[in-house]
């Protein structure tokens, strides 16, 4: 009966400190998510900004809808 309660007090004693390796996995999803939704984003709103300052009185504009 004794056994029951020492094997889960031994298992956590052996239990290891948190590495490196844990903490690349939330980098590496940082950085896919940087890489493919705020970056892509911010491309396109860089774009339109540069669209809409070149506009000029007079320029034809077509719009859908």
């Amino acid at each position: 009966m004794l056994d029951f309660f020492i094997s889960p007090a031994h298992a956590a004693a052996e239990a290891s400190t948190p590495g490196i390796m844990d903490f690349a996995f939330p980098i590496v999803l940082l950085v896919l998510f940087y890489f493919m939704l705020i970056r892509p984003q911010s491309k396109r709103a860089k774009e339109h900004r540069n669209m809409q300052g070149s506009l000029d009185k007079g320029d034809e504009v077509v719009t859908d809808g």
